[in-house]
């Protein structure tokens, strides 16, 4: 199933070309809209050629403070829900690639069916924007917390594994949609097996902690840790397994 790696080559692709696109449509917008502000209001206000000129530079250091701003931030929301925002991206490759690694580990067929399928990329959609949303709290309330001694010093770590957590939860989770499973026995599942959720997601989350790559290397790790997933839940669901 290698060729399932060609998507998150596609996925990165789009990302960066698309992000980029968008900064630099973003920043000329507002460049223009800043120099049309300045010419309106230097002339009538000033009167003055040597103002006006330091409209203009004033403009134009505006213009790359804003650039650069917006390139800021698109680096640390792509570090901060990159994860999540690949998971959502990829999630009809996911629902597939699980269906496909359960077939070979089982020897099970699964006729296409759009409805299902469309049924399996929705719920994997609305786990991953349930889990972002669950660990922003989290996020801001050890972002608070680590003002205080001491527990600063492990908020960190714990982000870590609440990250881990609800990562592993939504590779895991489209092979208990094909059991039947309720998003609410789903959650009853994770909860048990706490150490299978954050272990599958423990090396998705620690490639998404590095700088700038992180992201990029994101939509290859989680093609395995989704075959993986689709094995240990066969397991733990007690299902049986033929090797290959």
């Amino acid at each position: 199933m290698w060729w399932f790696f060609i998507f998150p080559v596609l996925l990165n692709v789009l990302f960066f070309v698309g992000g980029f696109y968008g900064i630099g449509m973003l920043t000329v917008a507002l460049e223009n809209w800043l120099q049309v502000s300045f010419q309106e209001d230097s002339t009538p206000l000033f009167g003055l050629e040597m103002l006006r000129d330091a409209g203009y530079y004033i403009q134009k250091v505006l213009s790359g403070f804003l650039w650069l701003f917006f390139k800021i931030t698109f680096f640390f929301v792509f570090a901060t829900f990159g994860g999540y925002v690949v998971i959502i991206c990829l999630s009809p490759i996911f629902a597939i690639l699980s269906e496909k690694t359960e077939e070979i580990l089982l020897g099970k067929t699964y006729p296409f069916n759009p409805d299902q399928m469309m049924r399996d990329i929705v719920r994997g959609v609305l786990i991953a924007l349930r889990n972002v949303f669950i660990e922003t709290f989290y996020l801001i309330l050890f972002f608070i917390l680590g003002f205080i001694p001491l527990v600063g010093q492990f908020a960190a770590l714990i982000l870590f594994f609440i990250s881990a957590y609800f990562y592993g939860f939504s590779f895991i989770d489209y092979s208990l949609e094909r059991q039947r499973f309720s998003v609410a026995q789903s959650i009853q599942f994770m909860r048990k097996n706490k150490g299978l959720a954050i272990a599958n997601g423990s090396v998705f989350a620690l490639i998404m902690l590095i700088p700038i790559v992180g992201v990029t290397l994101a939509g290859f790790v989680s093609i395995v840790s989704v075959v993986a997933a689709t094995i240990s839940a066969q397991k733990i669901i007690n299902q049986p397994i033929n090797e290959v």
